[in-house]
């Protein structure tokens, strides 16, 4: 989610001024499923590849859109694609808050939007329309098509996202929860195939999962049509909470890690990773479920409950 506000007014004027045509709104929404080039996007807009270029390069500066440039048949093609889902813009220039009034800042993580991994056959991902790298090719794994992803299965290794922490200087930080939806990977599916699937926070390990197996007794209720019926259907949906005494899976003690562990108010990002350790002892893989498959219609979510230190503040 992008994050706007009268505090960064420059930033807010970039990104209205982006969104303030009918042709720029349209591109975005014909890359709200897949990557295109300039004139996969002006064919489909019935425009000028020129017209589209300009507002393309609009669309980049505002930072709403990624674009890299890609071997083609003759010279290089510029590839576009969407860097949010959400954009939330705050109004109030400043708020005035009684002091211990918990707020929760919330951030959904596509699952597509990695910033490193490691991984092992088996492995691939895919979305609503289809697979969209080679399957058990690790080297797609860094193709820019993977930020569509709303499955990603692999074996062995790990995935790591960044995830903003845009909260107020000053606060206390509470308590942290990650929420995923996941399972084991198998070859197409095994109902007892465990993994001992581990979360770390800013490198310190918070808790191990021991995922029971890869289920696919019945369709995930989200899953598209095209999706293999003997394939992976769905996971279970865990929630990680550190607080300043421990770390917890679905309420129940898994470690005695806490917040002062993970440092997590002193850098503007959080550093999440999800994987299997080389020397775990179920080395059963990982798949890891977006919007669009499995059971829950979310991504990865993080919620950071905090309280003010004061009776008012500039948020």
């Amino acid at each position: 989610m992008l994050e706007l506000s009268l505090n960064d007014p420059e930033k807010l004027v970039s990104v209205t001024h982006a969104l303030s045509t009918r042709s720029r709104v349209d591109i975005l929404r014909l890359l709200n499923s897949k990557n295109l080039n300039i004139i996969e996007i002006a064919e489909k807009l019935k425009l000028p590849v020129s017209t589209v270029a300009s507002n393309i390069k609009v669309l980049e500066a505002a930072e709403l859109i990624h674009t890299e440039l890609l071997p083609a048949t003759r010279g290089a093609m510029k590839v576009c694609s969407r860097n949010y889902d959400d954009v939330h813009i705050e109004l109030n220039l400043k708020k005035t808050v009684p002091a211990g009034v918990t707020h929760v800042y919330e951030v959904e993580m596509p699952i597509g939007h990695y910033s490193d991994c490691e991984v092992s056959p088996t492995c691939g991902m895919a979305n609503s329309e289809g697979l969209i790298i080679r399957e058990d090719e690790p080297a797609s794994f860094y193709h820019p098509k993977h930020v569509n992803a709303q499955l990603i299965w692999l074996c062995k290794g790990f995935l790591e996202y960044l995830l903003p922490m845009d909260i107020p200087a000053g606060v206390r930080i509470e308590s942290l929860e990650l929420s995923m939806e996941m399972c084991s990977e198998a070859p197409n599916y095994d109902q007892n195939w465990p993994s001992n699937i581990s979360v770390w926070v800013n490198g310190a390990e918070i808790g191990m999962w021991t995922s029971p197996g890869d289920f696919g007794d019945r369709r995930g209720k989200l899953n598209p049509n095209w999706w293999y019926d003997t394939a992976t259907q769905y996971g279970f949906l865990k929630t990680w909470r550190v607080d300043h005494e421990k770390t917890t899976l679905d309420m129940e003690k898994v470690s005695s890690v806490a917040l002062h562990d993970l440092q997590i108010n002193q850098s503007p990002k959080l550093r999440l990773r999800i994987g299997i350790k080389p020397d775990a002892v179920h080395q059963g893989g990982l798949n890891l479920f977006g919007r669009q498959f499995g059971d829950y219609e979310q991504h990865i979510i993080m919620k950071v409950k905090y309280t003010m230190d004061q009776d008012e503040v500039n948020l």
